[in-house]
């Protein structure tokens, strides 16, 4: 399977506590993408309008046909994109994408709001 195989998608509509005109979500796929494409990276990202997880902004899931997909949140945008991005690579590396816990970086370590298992 190819890092192309996997998308990230990224909540876009959730707001920001203090400034309701705030998407952090749009915010951190707007720096993700950026970043990826400094880094010379080629990975899907795609905009949700939502997961769900609204108190925990901004959050994303990895997903991939045949892996088990994951949905994180409380990410930030300063301290958490390159993290990210090698989270999702270590995810398009395994398997069945189960990452194990050493190699998770802390945002996916702490982050995790679920793990759906992969449709048979």
């Amino acid at each position: 399977m190819s890092k192309q195989d996997v998308t990230v998608f990224v909540c876009v509509s959730c707001r920001d506590g203090a400034d309701a005109e705030v998407r952090p979500g749009a915010v951190f796929l707007d720096a993700l993408r950026t970043r990826l494409s400094e880094r010379n990276l080629t990975l899907a990202v795609e905009p949700v309008e939502c997961l769900a997880v609204c108190k925990r902004p901004a959050t994303i899931a990895f997903a991939a046909p045949g892996k088990w997909t994951y949905v994180i949140g409380d990410l930030d945008v300063e301290a958490h994109v390159d993290e990210l991005i090698d989270a999702a690579q270590s995810f398009a590396a395994s398997d069945n994408g189960i990452v194990p816990w050493k190699e998770r970086p802390v945002c996916f370590r702490k982050g995790v709001v679920s793990r759906t298992p992969p449709l048979p």
